[in-house]
């Protein structure tokens, strides 16, 4: 039986950071809307990555809801340290970028979420909440990327 925290599919998203002018992306689905007036999201941002490096030091990011068909983005933009391997390189040799609102962003996300650091919390567990304010979204798509698409497809085990 599944653990209970995995029984539900969620969406899978990617948060494009930026510093100066380059950018940086992650995988995330410990992401969640938290409040209507003013739309505000919650995001678990992994310990030690360069991610949480880079929203310590900036105040905004896009959050992507990806596309089913952006299954494939995961092995790198999850599983590949940012540190060790430089994604926005990857990510234009491979013409996966675009822009969107003068940001570069994933070329066909289902959906585009502009979001402003408000605040963050840490419990000491592996990953630090940030809760962000939504100034701007766009959504193109429902055909989403899930947890339970990456199971199928052997890219994570739940």
């Amino acid at each position: 039986m599944q653990r209970p925290w995995n029984i539900p599919s969620f969406p899978v998203y990617s948060l494009a950071t930026y510093l100066y002018e380059a950018i940086n992306m992650n995988i995330c689905t410990y992401v969640t809307p938290v409040s209507m007036h003013p739309k505000l999201y919650c995001v678990a941002v992994y310990q030690n990555t360069k991610t949480m490096d880079w929203l310590n030091q900036s105040k905004e990011a896009v959050l992507q809801l990806l596309h089913a068909d952006q299954y494939k983005l995961v092995r790198t933009l999850g599983q590949k340290s940012g540190f060790n391997y430089n994604k926005q390189q990857w990510l234009e040799k491979n013409l996966y970028l675009t822009q969107w609102k003068t940001l570069p962003v994933l070329e066909n996300a289902a959906a585009y979420i502009h979001l402003q650091k408000i605040s963050t919390f840490s419990s000491g567990g592996d990953h630090v909440l940030f809760v962000f304010k939504a100034l701007q979204y766009q959504s193109l798509s429902a055909n989403i990327l899930t947890t339970d698409i990456l199971s199928k497809k052997k890219l994570i085990r739940i």
